[in-house]
């Protein structure tokens, strides 16, 4: 089951929406959440980010094989940015996930079968229209609400950042994410390949995330929001190295 979950084949999706909200913390109070062979990804020295995705997912499947073998679901994802040095001293930059929650039931248990990324199904309600979108879920403890067509956005309060330029380097996703194996002191490494990116800024309106808020991190403020919209995706077979501390 182990190997299994190790991401054991490629897999590709289509991602109708994604909605990020990142969340710059003193990188002091991240720390604490990552494994040893991982480092915040950091800006300025100071701010470390931690991020919830909310993305709804079309014909997720093995690569390779026809739409009508893919399920379609709604993710929530919360993630850490992060750094990792390679056993051959290559850096790369990625996400190390800390729960993953759908709205399906088949999705949650494939996903508990394949990936180490913590499904839980819950409840979530999405609505858009051409001026904002809303998602709320009663069991996660999440309402958000953003303008999604408004061309001058500002910045969130209190961000670190001085333009959406400088935000626009941690809106996600990232090249690579990672799982580290305690016991069998391993890297597990997943390549995500994706296509025409281009996340527009939008405007929070309402913010609120229970898991987030559980954390109880010093200092924590909304750093930046961007949305994308209809993104063919797909991640490589996962890399597992022995890390050499």
């Amino acid at each position: 089951m182990l190997t299994l979950k190790n991401h054991p084949f490629a897999v590709e999706a289509f991602f109708e929406s994604s909605l990020v909200l990142t969340y710059a913390v003193p990188k002091e109070e991240i720390e604490k959440l990552l494994p040893p062979c991982l480092e915040p990804d950091v800006f300025n020295d100071r701010w470390a980010f931690i991020a919830i995705a909310l993305v709804q997912t079309k014909d997720l499947r093995p690569k390779g094989f026809s739409v009508f073998m893919g399920n379609d679901f709604f993710l929530i994802g919360c993630r850490i940015f992060v750094r990792y040095t390679t056993n051959s001293g290559k850096k790369l930059r990625g996400l190390y996930i800390l729960k993953s929650a759908t709205d399906k039931r088949r999705m949650a248990l494939l996903g508990n079968i394949f990936t180490h990324y913590n499904y839980t199904r819950t409840d979530i309600h999405f609505r858009t229209d051409q001026a904002k979108v809303t998602i709320s879920s009663i069991k996660s403890d999440i309402a958000i609400e953003v303008n999604i067509n408004r061309s001058d956005v500002s910045l969130p309060e209190g961000s670190p950042f001085k333009d959406w330029k400088e935000a626009r380097r941690f809106a996600g996703p990232l090249p690579f994410t990672f799982t580290y194996n305690e016991k069998k002191g391993t890297v597990l490494i997943i390549e995500g390949v994706r296509e025409n990116w281009t996340p527009r800024p939008v405007e929070v309106v309402k913010h609120h995330i229970g898991f987030i808020n559980q954390k109880a991190l010093n200092g924590i403020v909304l750093a930046n929001a961007f949305i994308i919209e209809n993104i063919p995706y797909h991640w490589k077979k996962g890399k597992t190295e022995v890390w050499k501390r």
